[in-house]
């Protein structure tokens, strides 16, 4: 039992079913006996309407006998009076006083004995009814009658309601705290379950999940944990594949540096400029690998640190293709454009052509000597949309949905790359609101497709004036 109360929720849960169980049961029994009582008061009314109109009429035949009213003959009613236990007092046409149980000597004291002696109740409030003979009034009759006894069956019966609404509410009341204690922990034991598994992932089991995943708002909830762990758990192996990658392409040029250095000190090897060039090209290869962790980095926090101005981006894919012909022509590519649509959107224009350089290097990598890419770039509705189609080998089908990770490389990737620029260009496209995609198949080339809000026209920002920063 404390178990299944151990969590505060499950306490009030469980407590909420019991006190609504109670809570009906009182509430039927306050009902019952409302309509108990109505009942009965109309019953001790109807009572008192017989006794009073027993009374008028044995009045009236008395005054039928003589026409009038005497005092000997009403003398003889006392008896009668007494035995209905009321109090009447008989007054004429003017209103005088002509009877009452007084002048027949009867004390009231004998009265109220023979009320309690005979079980119909104590007197009820007072009642002037006229006696009519013949339609014609002949006098007012003032009494107060019992209230009229309540029969003894009429009493048990509402005694044994009382009583089986009480057992009724206490076992309304346990069989609720019992459908509580197991709503509560049926409620509850997802939620526990969720509970340990994100402190047992805190602690660094990265392979623990949700096993019980019910098919409501927390199964979704424990769904949505379990994919979040997932990914979790896919980026740190990412970022050891990543880790290990850049230790082994750091270990390698860094080998050659000491190698050769160690060389020319020993003087095995003299500085010519062969061994300074290949010195060079290793610290180069150094300085790329840096500069791509320092892209990663920048690209975290790009959503907050653009600078937001109207950029023509006709303009900014012309510029970036100019830059890297050169490249594409060293490597045997042709580089086909088609910038005739003029295009224009609100952003960073360095994170912009940032978008543009990665997508045009990663294909420089994968595209083999005799190959083309194709950049295009027009409205569609209100997003401008630019593609690099390449006829390169095409990415594999297992790869396509992961190429926009961290850390994510390719087994086709050459030894060169990073892996991180399609993840760069990914986050900074979606810090610009946009989207960037892929479509591929092996042996067909692949097909990046970058969406951004479209603008109408530019608007150049005035001499002098800084561009806008948007959080």
């Amino acid at each position: 039992m404390r178990d299944l109360l151990r969590g505060r929720f499950a306490r009030r849960l469980a407590l909420a079913f019991a006190a609504l169980g109670i809570g009906a049961a009182a509430l039927t029994a306050v009902l019952v006996n409302t309509a108990f009582g109505a009942r009965f008061d109309d019953y001790l009314a109807e009572q008192q309407q017989v006794r009073q109109q027993q009374l008028v009429a044995l009045f009236a035949a008395e005054y039928t006998k003589d026409d009038a009213w005497k005092t000997s003959t009403l003398n003889e009613l006392a008896p009668t009076v007494t035995m209905t236990g009321s109090q009447v007092e008989l007054r004429d046409r003017a209103g005088q006083r002509i009877w009452s149980l007084a002048d027949a000597e009867v004390d009231p004291a004998t009265l109220a004995m023979h009320r309690d002696m005979m079980g119909i109740g104590d007197l009820g409030p007072p009642h002037e009814l006229p006696i009519t003979v013949d339609g014609q009034k002949v006098g007012t009759l003032d009494m107060r009658v019992p209230q009229g006894p309540i029969p003894a069956v009429d009493r048990e019966f509402r005694a044994d309601v009382n009583q089986l609404l009480i057992a009724g509410g206490l076992t309304a009341g346990l069989v609720a705290l019992a459908v509580g204690l197991y709503t509560a922990r049926r409620a509850t034991a997802p939620i526990a379950e969720l509970t340990r598994a994100a402190s047992d992932l805190a602690a660094g089991q990265r392979d623990r999940r949700v096993a019980t995943v019910p098919n409501n708002e927390i199964g979704e909830l424990a769904t949505a944990f379990n994919t979040m762990a997932d990914r979790v758990e896919k980026e740190d192996e990412l970022r050891r594949a990543f880790a290990a990658d850049v230790a082994h392409e750091l270990r390698t040029p860094l080998a050659i540096l000491r190698s050769e250095l160690e060389a020319v000190q020993d003087g095995v090897r003299q500085p010519t400029p062969k061994v300074i060039g290949s010195l060079h090209d290793e610290t180069l290869r150094l300085g790329r690998l840096i500069a791509d962790l320092e892209t990663l980095a920048s690209a975290d926090a790009a959503a907050f640190t653009l600078e937001r101005e109207p950029v023509s981006l006709t303009g900014l894919v012309r510029d970036t293709t100019d830059d890297l012909s050169g490249r594409f022509t060293e490597a045997g590519i042709t580089l086909h454009t088609d910038l005739t649509t003029e295009v224009h959107v609100t952003g960073d224009g360095v994170r912009l052509r940032q978008i543009v350089t990665n997508q045009l290097t990663n294909a420089l990598k994968f595209v083999p000597a005799g190959g083309t890419v194709n950049v295009t770039l027009r409205h569609d509705g209100d997003w401008a949309e630019l593609r690099v189609a390449d006829t390169g080998p095409g990415i594999p089908a297992e790869d396509l949905p992961r190429i926009f990770d961290r850390f994510f490389r390719s087994r086709t990737a050459r030894a060169d790359g990073s892996g991180i620029g399609l993840a760069v260009a990914a986050e900074l496209t979606a810090a610009h609101g946009g989207t960037l995609t892929a479509d591929s198949a092996p042996g067909q080339g692949a097909t990046f497709t970058t969406r951004l809000p479209a603008t109408s026209s530019a608007r150049p920002r005035k001499p002098g004036q800084s561009p806008r920063s948007t959080p």
